[in-house]
């Protein structure tokens, strides 16, 4: 089952400009516009307010804040944002063929109900990769290893709604001064920019972005989605709790199942051989292949 009349003629194999590739390589992150076109940005909101309520009566907010790991499976619609054609082609395009979906959460966050006590939340994703890869120069950054795609639902336009905070170029370096006294408000590093955001747009960053939530200090309610995006051959973050021999499960593409970490074996599809890797058969790389969009030239699109 697909939602295709939200994506027009689009397919999801359209290969991204040289300009976005190069703002993203130089920025650490990529602001799309129009993602969303409104019927699909309303039925994303509508599901996602479902799912709000179903968490506060379980008592799984925090003051009324839901960060929900692991959402994909609670709506056909969220399923359906693994290979959303805006922006599949960034991530096979930056990250190549041989990738699942390995970190997703559903973010709710009311207004806040009082001024925030002193935080510092500035850090870059992927946790221990962040320190466990071995490299020769520390002046050097470490690999990307993962992205992650932020679905905007409510209106981020303006300052002060809860938008995610970055600082271009950061995602290059390996470390961030940290201010000595946590227990007194500081301002933010040099640089930083809230990444404003209109209903409808989305926004992809490289994990080594340094990145903090910012306060929501408005009237509105941020409401947004993030789709991690990792090689195989590392673990999940969190994983969705899905019925394999359910409908959601059975209305995935192979592609999608691919991005939910469906195979066999992590380093390819079917296996090792003694003749090899059988790359041929990952559902993703098949269908580049298939499209004439491999590429020798380019390690992750080989």
């Amino acid at each position: 089952m697909s939602n295709s009349s939200y994506y027009g003629d689009l397919t999801g194999y359209e290969p991204i400009s040289e300009v976005d590739r190069k703002e993203f390589h130089e920025q650490g992150f990529l602001l799309l516009r129009n993602v969303l076109t409104e019927e699909h940005r309303a039925a994303l909101e509508t599901a996602v307010d479902r799912v709000y309520a179903e968490e506060v009566a379980a008592g799984n907010d925090k003051n009324g804040t839901v960060h929900l790991l692991g959402f994909l499976n609670r709506d056909e619609l969220f399923g359906e944002l693994l290979t959303h054609p805006k922006v599949l082609p960034y991530m096979w395009g930056l990250a190549g063929w041989n990738i699942y979906s390995h970190h997703n959460h559903l973010d709710v966050t009311p207004p806040a109900k009082e001024p925030e006590k002193p935080y510092w939340g500035w850090h870059q994703d992927g946790y221990r990769q962040n320190s466990d890869p071995e490299t020769m120069d520390p002046n050097l950054p470490r690999p990307m290893f993962s992205l992650k795609i932020a679905y905007v639902l409510s209106d981020l336009s303006e300052n002060g709604r809860g938008a995610t905070k970055v600082i271009p170029g950061s995602h290059l370096k390996n470390s961030l001064p940290r201010p000595a006294d946590l227990s007194v408000h500081n301002p933010d590093p040099e640089g930083t920019v809230e990444i404003t955001a209109n209903p409808g747009d989305a926004f992809i960053f490289d994990r080594r972005q340094w990145h903090s939530r910012s306060t929501n200090l408005s009237t509105i309610t941020r409401k947004m989605l993030f789709v991690g995006y990792t090689y195989r051959w590392i673990r999940h973050l969190d994983a969705i709790d899905f019925d394999p021999n359910g409908e959601w499960y059975a209305n995935r593409t192979p592609v999608q199942r691919q991005l939910l970490g469906e195979a066999p074996h992590s380093a390819n599809y079917w296996g090792i051989n003694w003749d090899g890797y059988v790359d041929d058969e990952i559902p993703l790389r098949k269908e580049l292949k298939t499209r004439g969009l491999l590429d020798r030239n380019i390690p992750w699109l080989r």
